[in-house]
């Protein structure tokens, strides 16, 4: 098992439309249950299944009201932790995720299922804050939700498509069909 602790660097856009590049790759079935599982509550820990693999991750921001720079801590599972961990939560969200390269940008396209069926985001990620500061977002992109709090994969949790629909609305973002 790994342990990792990585700073992160990360901007968050709207799709209109799954990029063609996702549409044509291999993703892989992801579902993530949050903690603690009050609504009202933006949860740092998060219990990760992504395909065979299980992990619990604690994301804390750099500087308080910054959605782009994160520490996130990592611990691997294995299926009886993860398990044991995933029924303290009903704050669940699943997607399916497709790392690609769009305009030469390694990204990951997240489309997710269930209850927010018709929601769809692409995430690129930096090494540093001076390399994310000078991207420039291709025109598959949508709104910059970064520091959208209400579409970060904690609040996302235990909501649907509807609960989040007048925001989506104000960000001019069309549901998904």
């Amino acid at each position: 098992m790994s342990n990792t602790t990585e700073m992160e660097y990360e901007l968050t856009f709207l799709l209109s439309r799954v990029p063609d590049e996702a549409a044509q790759a291999t993703g892989t079935k992801m579902e993530d249950s949050y903690l603690p599982n009050d609504l009202a509550v933006h949860p740092r820990l998060r219990i990760r299944r992504n395909g065979d693999k299980y992990f619990l991750t604690k994301k804390t921001p750099v500087s308080e009201g910054d959605a782009s720079a994160h520490i996130e801590q990592t611990i691997e599972l294995d299926r009886a932790e993860y398990d044991a961990l995933r029924e303290a939560s009903s704050r669940r969200v699943t997607k399916t995720r497709y790392a690609v390269s769009i305009a030469g940008h390694d990204c990951e396209v997240d489309v997710f299922e269930g209850a927010l069926t018709g929601l769809a985001v692409i995430d690129f990620e930096f090494k540093t804050k001076y390399a994310m500061s000078n991207f420039v977002a291709p025109d598959v992109c949508g709104a910059d939700v970064t520091q959208e709090s209400f579409i970060a994969g904690g609040m996302l949790a235990g909501r649907s498509i509807d609960d989040i629909k007048p925001e989506l609305n104000r960000l001019g973002y069309d549901i998904i069909t």
